[in-house]
């Protein structure tokens, strides 16, 4: 037992031992220190990290804010400008006024709308217009408000009543506001599609004209379409004449005028657009209901046929029996 010790004793006395004991201390503190710096500099990355993150989700909020800011103002222009358009608009109380039994589907697409109508009276006849002009929402909204001035102008002070000769002041009208170079170089061409109703009730009759606009009349369980010109109002410059037709009004008949948002609605089970024969179809069955009921049938229909769908253009749609007693 003491050979050994004296053994032990002398191995860790040796210079090598020494020598290795040192060298393998130093590398092991250096492997800490290493290790330790190694965590500090990451501890640092991260903390460098954390920190533009923070600087990041700090702007990231600022411009939300901003952005949250400058919707709300271009919302609340729109529902101010939407508060102009309705009040240049006639109500469905004044166009009543005129039809009692009657009833407006009015539906834009952005708050303001690229539809418009118009109803006034002369003598013993009355006027019914319904447009859709070039796009939806604001540039929309603009042109129908120029429709909506020609077309006042044109039958209240120019004293035009035939309804192609008013298609045609309403078409050079456009094109002069529209078609001028502008000083970037380009050329603003926009027009609208247009039906206009001219009701004669001391005649009892009808003339009408349209762009694009199909007139539906129902009588006696049929539904008759009364085709319009397929020559859009500010984009027709050789000028082309437009056509009036003239019917015989009876005690039970029904017109609707529209525009073609109703229509070109996409949905259903197959997300395709509703399409005319399905809105005839629908017309026909509902056409002897009050109009409350119609307008009402016409608003859940499309609400169902939409489902998530979002609505992809202004919707319009008017009914009205020219020959009831209109209340004064």
């Amino acid at each position: 037992m003491a050979s050994n010790n004296i053994l032990i004793g002398s191995l860790t006395d040796s210079p090598a031992y020494t020598f290795h004991f040192i060298f393998y201390g130093v590398l092991l503190v250096s492997i800490v220190f290493l290790l330790v710096m190694s965590q500090t500099r990451t501890l640092v990355k991260t903390r460098r990290l954390l920190r533009e993150k923070e600087q990041a989700l700090k702007l990231i909020e600022l411009q939300k804010f901003e952005l949250e800011l400058k919707d709300k103002n271009i919302t609340d222009s729109l529902i101010y400008a939407q508060r102009i358009q309705e009040a240049l608009l006639p109500s469905e109380t004044y166009f009543r006024k005129h039809f009692e039994d009657s009833f407006i589907l009015f539906k834009p697409k952005d708050i303001v709308s690229g539809d418009f109508y118009w109803i006034g009276e002369k003598g013993e006849k009355v006027f019914v217009v319904a447009a859709d002009c070039t796009g939806h929402g604001v540039p929309g909204a603009l042109m129908s408000m120029i429709g909506l001035e020609i077309v006042e102008k044109t039958i209240n002070e120019d004293n035009i009543e035939i309804p192609s000769k008013i298609l045609a002041v309403m078409n050079k009208g456009l094109e002069k506001t529209f078609s001028r170079e502008k000083n970037i170089g380009t050329i603003i061409r926009d027009g609208m599609d247009i039906g206009l109703c001219v009701i004669d009730r001391k005649r009892k009759k009808v003339e009408y004209a349209g762009a694009f606009f199909p007139l539906y009349l129902i009588r006696d369980g049929s539904l008759l379409e009364i085709t319009a010109d397929k020559i859009i109002i500010g984009m027709n410059p050789e000028e082309l004449a437009y056509t009036d037709h003239e019917i015989d009004i009876l005690d039970d008949d029904i017109f609707y005028i529209f525009s073609d948002g109703y229509v070109d609605q996409f949905g259903g089970s197959e997300n395709k657009k509703f399409m005319y024969r399905r809105f005839r179809y629908l017309l026909m069955t509902i056409h002897n209901f009050p109009v409350n009921d119609q307008k009402t049938i016409l608003e859940e229909n499309m609400k169902t046929w939409m489902g998530g769908n979002e609505q992809v253009d202004d919707m319009m749609v008017i009914g009205f029996r020219p020959l009831i007693a209109e209340t004064k």
